[in-house]
């Protein structure tokens, strides 16, 4: 037998290892300042006060409880909940420290599907399933003998029959702030801004345009952890404080661009943004829609193929890839683009191994998407601003009821100081 760290088998003497940093570690519960049913494009405040609280921002997490009806109403025999469906709910969600926005994601249901599809391992994507995440989930089809009222209480996850539902959402699967910051935040007052959508179209999808839905939130509250310390480690983050340490905040933020209907052609070019040096895309990804947005005979978390045959990104005048992708779906050709969707989990997280959601014909069907890796740069483009521009052929012409979006994600860093409560980007 071979043993990998002969100190550690040789050291006869080692004591168990007890970790009492910790003493406590509970979930508190913070409602919005205005209480009652949150209406299509209300606000949503939900603060944290408490400036002596050391809080765990990246384990806390969305408890919301709802209804799924007709808009008279009445129990819905037809419409379900798609993918992610609760996100979907949401136009917009920010985080703020001290007034300040720190990170903040628009069309949060796109975004968190999109981000999903890449990020998650198929056991991740099961375990979120308690927050309407079902990645692989189809339209419903009736069984022989089996209305489609029964057939959609059948394929059910997070509704009953009546259409109650309440879900856990981590915050981690909304934003990028809170899955890359795993660090206590310290002394400093926390706020949750959520805006709602202007209606539940996006959020379900029926075989027939008969039953309009209609999604009552009855409560939303914010889950976050508070940890008591030790007294060697709080007289350590003591000490911090009173010296007036500034103390980093470094994530990677989601930032969502879309062309909402795409000129009759073959070949696109898309001028997508300028960003600074310090918010330089890493990862770019391009998905493509026909005629699902505000539709309720379609899914909005699938995407479409539309016969594309290459894509690039170009960094100024830097280009990836660097070699054409030689696409052709009507011919089953896309393997290099499944291998750059499959390759994410590596680059992004700097994992050994790829567990990707969904195999090839998944892919295809559900999310033929374009994970473009921009992460190995050149020096150059760490000097000054840069300019993000996407071209892309297709090997029919598209139409004006195609929308494409790009989710880039780059870098963001501030500072933050629990002393003078200030918040700054260097």
């Amino acid at each position: 037998m071979v043993f990998a760290n002969h100190a550690e088998l040789l050291d006869v003497t080692d004591k168990p290892y007890n970790d009492v940093s910790i003493e406590n570690y509970q979930y508190h519960f913070y409602q919005p300042t205005t209480s009652g049913t949150i209406n299509y494009n209300d606000e949503v405040r939900i603060a944290i006060q408490d400036l002596e609280a050391n809080t765990v921002p990246c384990d806390s997490y969305l408890y919301v409880e709802g209804k799924l009806t007709k808009d008279d109403d009445g129990i819905t025999t037809q419409l379900e909940f798609i993918n992610n469906a609760v996100a979907y709910l949401f136009k917009e969600i920010r985080y703020e420290l001290n007034g300040t926005v720190i990170d903040s994601v628009r069309d949060v249901g796109l975004v968190s599907t999109l981000k999903g599809y890449l990020s998650y391992t198929p056991n991740e994507s099961s375990l979120l399933e308690n927050a309407g995440w079902v990645a692989k989930k189809n339209k419903t089809v009736a069984k022989q003998g089996e209305t489609l009222k029964d057939a959609i209480t059948r394929e059910r996850i997070i509704t009953d029959s009546a259409g109650n539902f309440n879900t856990i959402i981590p915050l981690k699967h909304l934003m990028g702030f809170f899955e890359d910051f795993r660090k206590l935040m310290i002394h400093m007052r926390q706020e949750l801004v959520i805006i709602r959508s202007s209606s539940d179209y996006d959020a379900v999808t029926s075989e027939n345009d008969t039953e309009k839905p209609k999604v009552t939130i009855n409560r939303i509250s914010w889950v976050v952890p508070h940890v008591s310390l030790s007294l060697e480690e709080q007289i350590n983050i003591n000490t911090i404080v009173k010296k007036g340490v500034d103390l980093p905040i470094h994530f990677r933020s989601w930032e969502i661009i879309e062309y909402p209907s795409l000129p009759t052609s073959t070949r696109h070019t898309w001028p997508v943004k300028t960003s600074t040096k310090v918010e330089s895309p890493r990862h770019v990804i391009v998905a493509f829609q026909k005629d699902r947005k505000n539709k309720l005979t379609s899914d909005m978390s699938k995407f479409d193929n539309i016969s594309l045959r290459n894509i690039k990104v170009f960094l100024n005048s830097d280009r990836y890839p660097y070699a054409d992708l030689l696409l052709d779906f009507a011919n089953n050709k896309f393997a290099t683009l499944y291998d750059m969707y499959a390759n994410f989990q590596e680059s992004y997280y700097l994992t050994k191994t790829n567990q990707p959601v969904f195999n090839p014909k998944e892919f295809k069907n559900h999310a033929p998407i374009a994970h473009i890796d921009c992460s190995h740069q050149k020096d150059s483009l760490q000097t000054g601003s840069v300019v993000l521009r996407i071209e892309f052929e297709t090997d029919v012409a598209t139409t004006t009821d195609i929308s494409a979006y790009c989710l880039v994600l780059h870098e963001k860093l501030f500072i933050y100081n629990p002393l003078n409560k200030t918040v700054r980007q260097p």
